[in-house]
Parts: C-alpha cells; structure tokens; sequence
C-alpha cells in the first residue's frame, strides 16, 4: 500500500510538472495579451492605421504592433514571458518592442503603470522605452508619462527603476517615492512624490501633474528634490536640477 502511494504522488508531481508552463526559449518573440479592455482600445498591426483593428478583453497582440486608447479607454496588457503587466492610460499610444535590446514596450505618448513581478527565468533584460529615457528594473510598480515637448515622467511606487537619459547622460536611480523628470536641453530633475502630490492612486486619472519645462511647482525642496523653492523653473533663465 505505501509503495502503491508512493507511486501515485510520483506521478501526481510529474504530471504537474509536465503541466507547467515552459519558460520561453531566449530570443522568442514576446506575446501579449488584453486581460482587460475598456471603451475604445485599437491595435495597429505592425504600426499599419490602414488595418487598424478593435481590441477585445482575451486577445493578444505582437512585437511591433501599435496599441491605441482612446477617451475614457483603458487597457491592462499583461507579458506573461517577461512578468510584466502594463496598465494603459485613456488617450495614450504604446508600441510593444522596441529597437533596443530587451524593450518591451515604447510609451508614445500619454502615460500607464506598470507591474513587473520578480523575474527568474532567461538572462533578457526587462526595460521600457519613453520619450528621452529607457527604465530597466528587476521587481517594481511606478508610473510613466510621456509630457509634451518630448519628456518623460516616471514616479516609482515600490522598488527601484534604473534611468538612461537618451542623451547619454549617466544612469540614475529612482527610489520608491520619488519621481524623475527628463526633458530635453537639461538634466533629469528627481524629487519627492509626496512633496509633488502624486501617488499610486491617483496615476491612471492625473498622471504626474506636471507641466512640461517646469519643475513641481509646489516647492518640493530638499536634496534630490526637483528644485528648491524660489528656483525659476528650467527653460526660464534658472539652473536645472540634478
């Protein structure tokens, strides 16, 4: 009887074995699926408007097709490969993959949250693209926002995100509860999320709330800040930040 046990929790655990996902292979293309749509969400495959199609809740898209949400829209886009969940904005472009290696998705404009859960497969790197940036990470949740004039925001809710200036600038860290700034012609600006009246909540409505070229506008001073009070904002004769 015990060996007759025995042998059944034997193949009990192999057969869940044989039923797990199997890691993707290293250099497989990356699919993505809708786990949640809202209102008015298209895909452009391969970036092509002419066969633009509407997204429905179980889909999936791939490398190089372009996703669009309209007004009120809203998308959770998961990366299952990667453990990575984006959740996109109202009014916002993405495009998933990019030219750089390890990029799985550009943020063209508007703004999402992403999720990325602790990653132990292959040896990929794990990074998005935005307007003057590329943010590498290994497990964290912030928020990013594409700002006119070509710049980013990005604001970390837990973790650490690692930010390359696309002018090459050197990389910075990004802390939970701080906020970076990158915008062309000056140095990415870090301050405090608090300070600036962000939060993880609030992202998908408001975003960073800030105006492009300036700094936070609500005196968030300090080290590391993104611009002590009584500094002119940069693009107006004042000294950028650090």
């Amino acid at each position: 009887m015990r060996r007759t046990t025995a042998s059944l929790a034997a193949l009990a655990v192999a057969a869940g074995i044989a039923l797990a996902p199997a890691p993707a292979p290293a250099g497989a293309a990356i699919v993505y699926r809708f786990e949640h749509v809202k209102s008015r969400v298209t895909r452009l495959p391969s970036g092509d408007e002419v066969h633009r199609v509407r997204v429905r809740t179980g889909e999936t898209a791939t490398e190089g097709d372009v996703v669009r949400t309209g007004l009120l829209a809203r998308a959770v886009l998961a990366v299952p490969d990667r453990a990575v969940r984006f959740e996109i904005s109202s009014s916002s472009q993405v495009r998933l993959a990019g030219p750089e290696p390890g990029v799985i998705l550009v943020l063209e404009s508007g703004r999402l949250k992403a999720a990325f859960d602790a990653f132990t497969g292959a040896s990929e790197e794990r990074r998005v693209a935005a307007p003057g940036a590329l943010l590498a990470v290994r497990g964290t949740r912030y928020g990013l926002e594409a700002i006119p004039g070509g710049g980013t925001v990005v604001a970390v809710f837990e973790g650490t995100v690692e930010l390359f200036p696309a002018d090459g600038s050197p990389s910075l860290r990004v802390d939970r509860g701080e906020f970076c700034r990158v915008a062309p012609g000056s140095a990415p600006r870090k301050g405090s999320m608090e300070r600036a009246g962000m939060s993880e909540k609030g992202w998908a409505s408001r975003g960073s709330g800030l105006a492009p070229g300036v700094s936070d506008g609500r005196g968030a001073g300090g080290p590391g800040a993104a611009g002590p009070q009584g500094r002119r904002p940069s693009g107006s004769g004042g000294r950028g930040g650090h």
